[in-house]
């Protein structure tokens, strides 16, 4: 195996990883999340958020999600890869269901594996309201 291809195989492992997380964030999928990353796999939602330790942390914090976002649409970009780490760029859609409004949120994803898994995700992002 090349060099090419084994960043072209990275590549492609890491954008599966990446279309899951989106899968579930738009599905709801509290436990689809948290089943991508290691049993000890770190998540920390924003750099103000403390890390989340360990699946049934990040089953928590994602839960909540069907209750209080409708019409999610998750997208990704480019992955750039450097051994067991990755990131890509993001946007996510969605509406509040309490009040209507409209939200865009887009960002980065950092990550680092193991084994095939996320053992630590670091998100960044900015969000922007729409009235609704």
């Amino acid at each position: 195996m090349t060099i090419s291809s084994d960043w072209q195989e990275l590549r492609t492992q890491y954008g599966e990883l990446v279309e899951a997380f989106g899968r579930g964030w738009e599905d709801g999928g509290a436990d689809d999340i948290a089943d991508l990353f290691t049993d000890e796999g770190v998540f920390k939602p924003s750099p103000f958020d403390a890390l989340l330790t360990g699946r049934a942390a990040i089953v928590e914090y994602w839960k909540e999600v069907p209750l209080e976002q409708a019409e999610i649409a998750f997208r990704s970009g480019e992955i750039f890869a450097a051994g067991p780490w990755f990131a890509t760029e993001f946007k996510c859609t969605f509406r509040r269901r309490r009040t209507g409004t409209k939200v865009e949120v887009r960002g980065a994803l950092f990550c680092e594996t193991v084994d095939g898994k996320i053992a630590e995700m670091r998100m960044y992002w900015h969000r922007t309201t729409y009235g609704a």
